[in-house]
């Protein structure tokens, strides 16, 4: 059963109703693209695992980069000879199902997805990401010929309340998924997830809001559908010089809007080079997620004449400009380092030990005890190189020089001051495992078990990285062991590194006292509003 194409005006409040709720449900169906797809899980995914036969992570994130961009230069092409065609011809709804269509079949197919499949991974993201664009085109030309002009604010913040708790939902689900099921297919079946997801929850859009009526009866006998939308697109750009505010609009939307979603696509990568965890991640996008409703509303019902709680609105708004720097820097400054995480003072030298910072295994400060050869890896390979427009940029300062030992007992020492360490070492066919040992006894896991790494991979990558952390700040000395020991698929048991870095003191901090804060601050903005918003 399909609706039929009834003016908005002549509906029932029922069916108007109805029809505005289906499709502000699609926000929610397709936003579960745009949180596990493109913003927690499959950036993170891409670099670390379909991205390992790369030769480091940095290479991963350019050709994660490289596949955004391709899918963002698809989608701004084909998205205004589309809406052109869709104005003339009956055909919104029907676009819109089958760019879903597309989207929900690539999206769905990244459960396929493993090590090395950097490829194919890129090649179902650009056609799941054109399905996702593409479809939001027609998706908003619908609204208005579903909600009425005074209604189009309020329904379309509707939408986007939804969007945010739907897409938070499901994120939430995944990361369930994620940490209890074995291997790679809690990521997989999280993929997987997103396009049913999709697919379920865009079926009230198709079933209640009708296909608009179309104006393809202005086309004259013998004209074409593509030439006639090529010539209306052609007469746009030709007389958009006559619109200077349209046209500053259009050019800062797509800077703004593509630059934004750049941005999000890549913040989850460059969170976990920074080395926070996986966790802490995804907790980060969920709170943005569910913090991002009462907002959409909030700010969706600003622009609405006549409204009166605008003035409310403002005061609001207006109110947490000013006032939540504020909050942040006291809380800062008075509150308990144990609730806000301020940062301590940094380690600094102590003797021997080397303070807080990276220190490459050339520079001093190591001891290496049996033979070791010495490998230079240029910045091209590390992904580290200058880019096309830094002509300042020297790329030889951007090689990375390895220290390799194949002999067992072969040992890297280094004294620091701190507590928590990074270690950047490569894995390759013919790595073999290593001790790990602090002050001279064998550093223990949370299950009491000696730690080692494992540095086996298929193929050859640099710039991997392994943390550390002793049981207290203060002066230690790390030890790496090359036992001799290896995976029973290596070839080998080498053992190469290139740095350790001291890493900052741990910062303890409260998230649920900050988050009661937070919401303390909005019970005043509140207040403050309805004072002073009447």
């Amino acid at each position: 059963m399909t609706a039929h194409a009834v003016p908005v005006a002549k509906l029932s409040d029922a069916e108007y109703k109805r029809r505005t709720r289906a499709w502000a449900l699609y926000d929610w169906a397709n936003s579960a693209f745009a949180t596990t797809i493109l913003a927690a899980v499959l950036p993170v995914y891409y670099s670390q695992v379909a991205g390992s036969t790369l030769p480091s992570a940095a290479v991963a994130t350019q050709y994660w980069s490289v596949t955004l961009s391709i899918s963002v230069f698809i989608v701004a092409l084909i998205s205004p000879i589309l809406g052109t065609v869709s104005d003339i011809m009956r055909g919104k709804k029907k676009f819109l199902s089958v760019f879903v269509t597309i989207g929900v079949i690539g999206t769905g197919l990244m459960v396929l997805v493993d090590s090395g499949d950097w490829l194919l991974a890129s090649i179902l993201f650009i056609v799941g990401r054109i399905g996702f664009g593409a479809a939001n085109v027609f998706y908003d030309a619908l609204l208005p010929h579903v909600a009425r002009e005074e209604d189009q604010d309020r329904v379309s913040t509707y939408g986007y309340a939804l969007g945010y708790l739907g897409g938070g939902l499901l994120l939430a689900i995944n990361v369930v998924m994620i940490f209890t099921m074995d291997g790679n297919w809690g990521v997989r079946y999280s993929l997987l997830s997103v396009a049913i997801w999709w697919a379920v929850f865009s079926i009230p859009i198709f079933r209640e809001v009708p296909e608009p009526v179309s104006v393809s009866k202005q086309l004259a006998p013998g004209e074409s559908l593509w030439r006639v939308s090529f010539g209306q697109i052609w007469t746009t750009l030709s007389h958009i010089s006559q619109y200077r505010d349209l046209f500053r609009y259009l050019i800062a939307f797509l800077i703004y809007n593509d630059g934004i979603g750049i941005v999000i696509s890549v913040a989850a990568i460059y969170g976990a080079e920074l080395g926070f965890g996986s966790t802490e991640l995804i907790l980060a996008i969920l709170l943005v997620q569910f913090v991002g409703i009462p907002y959409s509303l909030v700010f969706g019902n600003l622009p609405s004449q006549g409204n009166k709680w605008q003035p409310i609105y403002v005061a609001f708004v207006v109110f947490n400009i000013l006032v939540l720097p504020l909050v942040g820097i006291l809380g800062s400054r008075l509150l308990p380092q144990s609730l806000t995480g301020t940062p301590s003072p940094d380690f600094v030298a102590v003797g021997e030990a080397v303070g807080q910072g990276s220190h490459a295994v050339l520079d001093g400060g190591f001891a290496l005890a049996g033979q070791w050869t010495e490998e230079r890896v240029s910045a091209d390979l590390l992904g580290t190189g200058c880019s096309w427009y830094a002509f300042w940029c020297n790329e030889a300062e951007n090689d990375a020089f390895y220290v390799s030992s194949p002999e067992p007992n072969s040992e890297v020492r280094l004294p620091f001051n701190g507590q928590a360490l990074r270690l950047t070492h490569s894995t390759g066919p013919d790595h073999g495992i290593w001790n790990v040992s602090i002050d001279g006894a064998p550093l223990l896991n949370e299950d009491g078990e000696p730690v080692q790494i494992d540095a086996y991979s298929e193929s050859l990558r640099y710039a991997v990285t392994s943390s550390f952390q002793a049981e207290g700040e203060g002066v230690h000395e790390l030890i790496l062991t090359n036992d001799g020991g290896r995976n029973e698929n290596s070839s080998g048991d080498l053992l190469s590194v290139a740095a350790i870095e001291v890493l900052p003191p741990l910062r303890d901090s409260n998230l649920g006292g900050i988050i009661g804060i937070l919401l303390a601050s909005q019970a005043v903005a509140a207040v403050f509003s309805l004072l002073l918003g009447r």
